[in-house]
């Protein structure tokens, strides 16, 4: 990567020489985690201009390009990491996710293609299906000879899916499953590969049987003639058309009528029909089966956390690097301007953003080293699986609402030059958006996080009354948080010592910001833990009522909580860096983020009497040094990242703008030092102004 500025620029003059350094390489290598050379095997992949995307291609250009692209992962080895080793895989789970969301960074459409041939058609028929489905199936499935679809979403039923209305009814007489879409809202929808490209399809359904609706399944269903690329009898489809991003994806809509499958083509792991039409399971509770189900096919909601992430990351090298260079205003000098990251408001829109993108990245490690623990069976308990569902749930929604907002927020940024399409801010965030309602809307997915949040409060405190529930604050007894679940589980049974309150007083200490962070989450879980208490006594209809009246308290108090999570993976952090100045640097953009919840949510903050209004001014001055000491460090620290031009592809990122800049300021200099230089008219008038003084004082 090439360092296009001059750091003793930045420094400036009088600026003391004894600066932390940071080990970037150290860094980087920390950043890159568990899995880093397979990220290291990914970014090389990446950044070929073979996977690259082109921009101003039309739609049908796009999908074809990347539907080429899949063959070219196929044939450089980099799908197959998650596949059982017998069948050419390398059952490495976690390594899997950790190439696969690189190539975000080559173009959204083809990791999410990619994502749906393998991260969802392909790990449904490995994690539902058994040993005859992987052998008949996965094959075809690796190589690409039988690209297909992940049919669950219905075009009335989303994030819903246990609502969904396709049947599959299984016919005793034939021994097979026939499935119906009974009416246009049950048709399958947005489906990735489904317009074009699927041979095939795992299609989610209501299995009835012996006149029992045993709930949603899986089910292998053709839906093309390999041959002809025509639809088989009674699927029918549709092209979804033209959307706001990912356009190289050929999403489409399908409709089944009367289609037959095979008995035998139910994905059977978790529930199996006999020939006699008998349903057997190995989870006796529809609702835990339920679950269960959809608990396998977690990983594309980590790996989204881990593409937003990158994604964010590449922003911001690009923006940063950018704003180490553009000149705008002659503020503080009559002849030189100003380097835009030099101005406090700019240091603070990107800054936090990066804060906010190293947190994201930390924790991300942690959410992929417990998908990796579930899935390779080292740590893989129901308590375990749930855990995994909470924490994806939580980090998914704030990295990919925090890609958007970095894209946007970098491409104002960097002005009109972030707007050109080769500069692929407006590219990336157009691509991204939708990464915050696939694999789970983040609201609803937030909504998931508080009610796992209210089941672990209650059994908490279940035989504590509602007066110590009142009182009861953050206990730091113990030194540490302790990690009983997925969830941090910091509350104490204490009286209030006052021990929040006298956190307040050191904003900028790692056990204040914990303090102040984890007290706002447990309080909003206790308010809504008693607002709620005895809804299970109510009626459906009253319970529900009552659960709306709040949700929105709780889907706020569920992100405080991913929040906490991010800001303690960051905390975790620190303690592996050995490197003293990179530690010292560090620590300042871990509280940088830290400060920034506590700004952003400062409202709560005084309301609820944790922070005086003279300590609340304090924060916004704690945060404006913060970001003086940070700005000499900024280039390193997203060096750090790893990115190279091929993978940032911004013509702004590329040391154009300080040619451009110095061969102005040489003109100018240049131009004085002659003596040629027209007089600037407002020179002039000052001059005169001048002289009218001087002559008022000294009369002739």
């Amino acid at each position: 990567m090439t360092d296009v500025v001059d750091r003793s620029a930045i420094l400036g003059a009088g600026t003391p020489t004894a600066q932390p350094a940071v080990d970037t390489a150290a860094l980087g290598e920390q950043l890159l985690g568990k899995w880093a050379a397979i990220r290291h095997q990914a970014r090389d992949l990446a950044g070929r201009p073979e996977l690259h995307k082109t921009e101003g291609l039309t739609h049908t250009e796009h999908r074809s390009r990347v539907t080429g692209q899949l063959q070219f992962l196929v044939d450089n080895g980099a799908v197959h990491r998650a596949f059982p080793a017998h069948l050419g895989g390398a059952d490495n789970h976690g390594g899997n996710i950790a190439g696969f969301e690189e190539l975000v960074v080559a173009d959204p459409s083809l990791q999410i293609k990619a994502g749906v041939q393998w991260g969802l058609f392909g790990s449904a028929v490995m994690h539902l299906g058994t040993e005859t489905h992987h052998t008949n199936w996965l094959p075809g499935i690796m190589n690409l000879d039988i690209p297909g679809c992940f049919a669950m979403t219905e075009t009335g039923h989303g994030s819903d899916v246990a609502s969904i209305a396709t049947t599959a009814t299984y016919n005793n007489a034939a021994g097979e499953f026939v499935l119906n879409t009974p009416f246009r809202a049950a048709w399958k929808d947005y489906i990735g590969n489904a317009a074009i490209d699927g041979l095939a399809a795992v299609v989610f359904a209501q299995l009835i049987t012996n006149g029992v609706n045993h709930g949603v399944h899986a089910f292998y269903v053709e839906l093309r003639d390999p041959k002809t690329g025509a639809f088989r009898p009674g699927v029918g489809g549709e092209d979804d058309g033209i959307k706001g991003g990912l356009n190289g994806i050929d999403n489409g809509r399908l409709h089944f009528t009367n289609v037959r499958v095979p008995r035998t083509n139910l994905l059977n792991r978790y529930g199996d029909v006999a020939a006699d039409g008998t349903y057997t399971s190995p989870i006796a509770s529809p609702g835990r089966r339920f679950f269960t189900m959809l608990g396998t096919l977690v990983q594309g909601r980590v790996s989204l956390d881990g593409a937003a992430v990158a994604a964010s990351k590449v922003a911001l090298t690009a923006a940063i690097r950018y704003a180490t260079e553009r000149r705008q205003f002659n503020a503080s000098s009559h002849t030189e301007e100003e380097v835009l990251l030099d101005y406090q408001r700019h240091q603070k829109r990107l800054f936090t953003r990066l804060a906010g993108t190293y947190a994201a990245s930390f924790a991300h490690e942690q959410l992929l080293q417990k998908f990796d623990d579930v899935f390779s069976g080292a740590h893989d308990t129901d308590e375990d699986r749930q855990d995994l569902e909470t924490l994806a749930a939580a980090l998914k929604p704030l990295s990919t609402w925090h890609a958007l907002d970095t894209l946007q927020e970098c491409r104002e940024a960097c002005g009109g030059a972030g707007f050109l399409a080769e500069n692929r801010f407006a590219s990336l965030r157009a691509d991204l958006d939708v990464y915050a309602t696939f694999e789970g809307d983040n609201t609803v997915l937030l909504q998931l996080v508080a009610k796992r949040l209210l089941a672990d409060y209650a059994k908490e405190f279940r035989n504590v009354d509602f007066g110590v529930l009142a009182r009861y604050v953050v206990g730091q007894a113990t030194g540490a948080a302790i990690h009983r679940t997925g969830l941090r589980q910091v509350a104490q049974f204490m009286a209030d010592t006052g021990s929040v309150q006298r956190a307040a007083i050191a904003l900028r200490d790692e056990e204040g910001q914990r303090a102040l962070l984890t007290d706002r989450v447990q309080t909003m879980v206790a308010g809504m833990g008693a607002a709620l208490k005895g809804s299970n006594k109510l009626s459906q209809e009253q319970g529900a009522a009552l659960f709306n009246q709040h949700q929105n308290e709780l889907i706020d108090a569920a992100q405080a909580h991913a929040e906490l999570l991010q800001w303690e993976a960051f905390t975790d952090a620190l303690a592996d860096v050995e490197d003293p100045g990179t530690k010292k640097v560090l620590t300042w953009l871990r509280d940088l983020f830290g400060l920034s919840l506590i700004e952003k949510n400062l409202s709560w903050y005084l309301m609820n009497g944790r922070l005086s209004m003279q300590r609340g001014r304090t924060v916004g001055d704690y945060i404006n040094r913060l970001l003086v000491k940070i700005r000499p460090h900024a280039l390193d620290l997203v060096a750090a990242f790893g990115y190279g031009d091929e993978h940032i592809r911004a013509a702004i990122a590329t040391g154009a703008e300080k040619e451009r800049q110095d061969e102005a300021r040489a003109y100018f200099r240049a131009s004085r030092a002659s003596g040629r230089s027209p007089m600037d008219e407002k020179v002039l008038i000052a001059r005169a102004a001048g002289q009218r003084r001087a002559g008022a004082r000294h009369p002739a």
